[in-house]
C-alpha cells in the first residue's frame, strides 16, 4: 500500500535459517523431531502429575504448568518454521505477524511471572517448613499461576499494540524465523525514540521484577540452607531448588541476551540464535531437568508404567 513516497507493508517474508532447499529439508527434520519429543515430554510430565496422587504437591502444581506453558510455548513458533522449511511461500500477512507476536509475548512474559511463583514456593518450602502446607493453599497456588497468565496477556496486549503503532515500509523481508519486535523496529519508517522507552518500561519492569523476586527468594534459602547443620539436609534443600534454578538461567539468559541491549547494536543473526533457544530449546529441556534429576517423577513415571502393563 502506498502513502505518499512511501510503500507501507501489509505482509511480509521469513527468511528463517536457510534458502538452500537440502538444508531446509535437513532442518525440518530436526525441528520436527525436537518439536516431537518437546510436546511429548512436557505432556508425559503434565499427565504424571496430573494422575499421580503422590505428585499432588503445590511444587508439582507449578511444574505441571511450566510443562502445559511450554506445551503451547514451543507451538507459538515452531510449526511456522516447519512450514517455511517445506514451502516457497515464506509470506506472513501483517495479522498473522501480530498475532504471533502477541502469542509469543503472552507465553514469554507468563514464564517470567510463573518462574518468580516457582521461586516463591522454594521459598516457603526451605524457609518455612512448618508452615509450608497452610502458606502454599490451593487457592493461594491457583492465584499465583491466574495471576500469571493474567500478567502474560496484559503485558502481551500492551507490547503488541505499542509494536504496531509503528509503520512498516521498504523492503519486507524480515532475517528471522518468526516476528519479533526488533527485526520489526529495523523496518519501522516512523521514529522509534517513544516505542523503545514504552518497550523497555513494559520488558524491563517485568523481567526485572520477576528476577528481582528470584533473587530476593534465594538469597533467604541460601541463608536458610547454611543454617542447616548436617551436610545430607542442605545437599536434599539445595536439590529441592537446582532444577528450578536450572530453569531460570536457561530462560532468562537467552531473554536478557535478546532484549537488555539497544536496538543499534542488534546483529539478526545472532539474536536469531538467542531466539531459537529461548522459543524452541528450552521447552524441549524443561521436562527433562525436572524429570532426569526428580526421584518423585521417575517413580511415578514407573508406577505408570507398571499399570498400564497389568491392564493389558
Amino acid at each position: 500500500m502506498e502513502v505518499g513516497n512511501l510503500t507501507i507493508l501489509t505482509e511480509f517474508i521469513l527468511v528463517g535459517f536457510s534458502a538452500d532447499p537440502q538444508w531446509q529439508l535437513i532442518l525440518f527434520g530436526i525441528f520436527l523431531m525436537l518439536y516431537l519429543i518437546t510436546l511429548l515430554g512436557n505432556m508425559t510430565l503434565v499427565i504424571l502429575i496430573r494422575i499421580d496422587s503422590r505428585l499432588h504437591t503445590p511444587m508439582y502444581f507449578f511444574i505441571g504448568n511450566l510443562s502445559f506453558l511450554d506445551f503451547w510455548y514451543t507451538s507459538v513458533y515452531t510449526p511456522k518454521i516447519l512450514a517455511n522449511c517445506i514451502s516457497e511461500d515464506k509470506r506472513i500477512s501483517l495479522a498473522g505477524c501480530g498475532a504471533q507476536l502477541f502469542f509469543s509475548c503472552v507465553v514469554a512474559y507468563t514464564e517470567c511471572y510463573l518462574l518468580a511463583a516457582m521461586a516463591y514456593d522454594r521459598h516457603e518450602a526451605i524457609c518455612n517448613p512448618l508452615l509450608y502446607s497452610s502458606v502454599m493453599s490451593s487457592f493461594l497456588c491457583a492465584a499465583l499461576v491466574a495471576g500469571s497468565y493474567i500478567g502474560g496477556l496484559l503485558n502481551a496486549i500492551a507490547h503488541t499494540a505499542n509494536t504496531f503503532r509503528l509503520s512498516f515500509c521498504g523492503k519486507n523481508i524480515i532475517d528471522h524465523f518468526f516476528c519479533d519486535a526488533p527485526p520489526l523496529v529495523k523496518m519501522s519508517c516512523t521514529d522509534t525514540h517513544v516505542y523503545e522507552k514504552v518497550l523497555l518500561g513494559v520488558v524491563g519492569f517485568t523481567v526485572l521484577s520477576s528476577i528481582l523476586a528470584i533473587l530476593i527468594s534465594y538469597v533467604n534459602i541460601l541463608c536458610a540452607i547454611l543454617r542447616i547443620r548436617s551436610a545430607s539436609g542442605r545437599r536434599k534443600a539445595f536439590s529441592t531448588c537446582a532444577s528450578h534454578l536450572i530453569s531460570v538461567m536457561l530462560f532468562y539468559g537467552a531473554l536478557l541476551f535478546m532484549y537488555s541491549r539497544p536496538s543499534s547494536t542488534y546483529s539478526l543473526e545472532r539474536d536469531k540464535v538467542a531466539a531459537l533457544f529461548y522459543t524452541v530449546i528450552n521447552p524441549l529441556l524443561n521436562p527433562l531437568i525436572y524429570s532426569l534429576r526428580n526421584k518423585d517423577v521417575k517413580e511415578a513415571f514407573q508406577r505408570a508404567i507398571q499399570t498400564i502393563k497389568a491392564r493389558r
